[in-house]
């Protein structure tokens, strides 16, 4: 069958540009009317583009997912390539590209963090917060019960340290901190209140235990009438010792940026022009965050490179701390793709897969850096870019659920728990395990969205059921792995929320005046032409010269559209009051 290309007839009702094909066949003779025929190109030619738009579209994504694999991938075939180890200055080298990509990407966590949640919460009245505080509040203490209940259970039916023992499991050197549950929560609470904001943004405080002096320790020995070791004296009688740790008391600037927001929500016109400060810093650095997560793909092949290259031995995750390493595993599949799904359907009525998929730069920077505070960035432009969340919402939430939404953490600390109690063959009583989920939702909260944060609330976790602090480093040896799939759970749980929020909010928000946005228009010499100008700003058509009458000075304005219709009002009333005297 040939095809042939005729001009259009006048009968014929084609879209402008297009032709009207005639078919004949071989023969000569012309096609039947009604016949059956098939032409392919251009549908296979529609599809090509559909896919190759789809590639273009999603390239940052499928690049960053491929950084990840990668990773892996290269540090498998670096490892087994010789047969000794690579020395730290290796992997330094190794690590240098996506310690660049971390280092910017933390660079923009507090100008970010704090500028967003001002700007959100002082768009909003106070009633507003409120309510999208109390549904963010909800989702986080819902998620995270339900992530260590989860946790408990299949602890106690897979029993992963039942028949292991202690001596048989390869510890580091370095024991963990000795602290205390009271000194944990006190410090908790002192950090929410950073004396310095300055400081507050390198260093947290902590208390530290000062071991009994050997003067201290004769003492103790001749109070008793057996010998005693150091160990064997209370922790809650060893000297109290206060420092500053150099980490980001994250937890402090974001109750300071809430109060802040706040207040300047309440001043209203008087708060108004330190809100654009901050908006407008805030818009800055979306910007400059939208620059870096270009980099992420390369950043974050070698993170995770680097990070396999330093891990002692394979055989550890599949060995003696193999069942585990898969209760963990399992646990947090089925809390991220399982339970926070069907929550995110049954509240949206939408499926939540493409979600997720416009969110995979942020969960494979997740990964890669381990880091909640480190994600922010990447998560915010995912958001509200690829999913069209309302800034309001996401500048409001995910700063707050970086910081205190750790389900991950939560149920990874709930199952280290008792896997430890199992490897010690400690039989624990339906209390010691409703204290472990209360202390375990607790420790989540405290652990800072930095690497490996858990470690430290984990002692408090086993010193409620009264477990030796010490066996923390059991685990040690998987951590750094288990922490990367933590951190991409709590992400994927923040970024849920965040869509779950706004859904419950969207019409509280349309009910709100759209976000302020700004336009720039120089002074009028001639306050007639005012009003035609503003019209065709606001409106996206340039001003020709002909209409602009000449600035009076060479200074340019940035005024806010609220601003430009009082100034219209303001000019129309004075306009017809001339009419009127005349």
């Amino acid at each position: 069958m040939d095809t042939t290309v005729m001009p259009p007839d006048a009968t014929d009702k084609l879209i402008p540009g297009s032709a009207r094909v005639e078919l004949t066949s071989t023969e000569g003779d012309p096609v039947k009317p009604n016949s059956r025929f098939k032409i392919t190109a251009g549908e296979n030619m529609s599809k090509f583009r559909q896919v190759t738009g789809c590639m273009r579209s999603n390239a940052l994504t499928i690049l960053s997912v491929l950084g990840v694999l990668s990773g892996g991938i290269l540090a498998v075939i670096l490892r087994y390539a010789r047969d000794g180890r690579y020395t730290q200055r290796e992997i330094a080298y190794v690590m240098f590209p996506g310690d660049l990509f971390l280092r910017m990407l933390k660079a923009l966590i507090i100008p970010l963090i704090v500028s967003s949640l001002i700007s959100a919460i002082g768009s909003l009245d106070l009633k507003m917060s409120g309510k999208i505080g109390a549904r963010a509040v909800a989702y986080y203490m819902s998620t995270t019960c339900c992530a260590v209940v989860l946790g408990i259970i299949l602890a106690t039916s897979i029993r992963p340290g039942k028949g292991g023992n202690v001596d048989e499991i390869s510890r580091p050197t370095q024991g963990a901190r000795p602290t205390t549950t009271p000194d944990l929560l006190m410090d908790l609470v002192r950090n929410l209140f950073p004396p310095n904001l300055i400081q507050a943004c390198i260093a947290q405080y902590k208390t530290v235990l000062v071991p009994p002096t050997d003067e201290q320790f004769l003492a103790a020995m001749n109070a008793t009438e057996g010998p005693i070791n150091k160990t064997a004296i209370p922790l809650s009688e060893w000297r109290m010792k206060y420092e500053i740790e150099p980490s980001t008391n994250i937890l402090g600037l974001v109750v300071f940026a809430l109060v802040l927001g706040i207040t300047l929500g309440k001043m209203g016109p008087k708060g108004k022009p330190l809100l654009d400060l901050f908006s407008c810093l805030s818009e800055a650095f979306m910007i400059i965050t939208s620059w870096v997560i270009h980099l992420s793909p390369i950043g974050v092949l070698f993170l995770v490179t680097a990070q396999m290259l330093e891990m002692e031995s394979f055989e550890v995750i599949v060995g003696q701390l193999g069942m585990y390493f898969l209760t963990v595993m399992l646990g947090l599949f089925t809390h991220g793709f399982i339970v926070l799904t069907s929550m995110y359907f049954l509240i949206t009525k939408r499926m939540p897969f493409q979600f997720i998929g416009n969110m995979a730069e942020a969960l494979a920077t997740a990964f890669a850096t381990s880091s909640s505070t480190a994600t922010v960035p990447v998560a915010l432009a995912c958001l509200e870019d690829k999913n069209g969340i309302d800034p309001r919402v996401t500048r409001f939430v995910m700063p707050i659920g970086a910081t205190i939404n750790m389900d991950g953490t939560a149920l990874y600390e709930a199952v280290a728990a008792l896997f430890i109690a199992q490897v010690r063959g400690i039989s624990l009583t339906l209390g010691n395990i409703i204290a472990i989920s209360i202390t375990s939702t607790a420790a989540s909260i405290g652990a800072a969205g930095i690497p490996q944060a858990g470690l430290v609330t984990m002692v408090m976790v086993l010193d409620t059921v009264g477990l030796p602090a010490e066996d923390v480093t059991l685990i040690l040896a998987v951590d750094w792995f288990l922490d990367r799939f933590r951190t991409f759970t709590n992400v994927l749980g923040d970024s849920l929320g965040a869509g779950i929020v706004n859904h419950l909010s969207k019409k509280d928000l349309s009910e709100m005046p759209p976000p302020q946005q700004f336009v720039t228009i120089p002074p009028m010499a001639n306050p007639d032409d005012f009003t035609l100008e503003m019209e065709k700003e606001l409106n996206g058509m340039a001003v020709t010269t002909a209409e602009r009458s000449q600035p009076a000075e060479d200074v340019w304005q940035s005024t806010s559209i609220e601003q430009m219709e009082q100034r219209d009002g303001d000019e129309k009333q004075r306009l017809n009051g001339k009419e009127t005297l005349c």
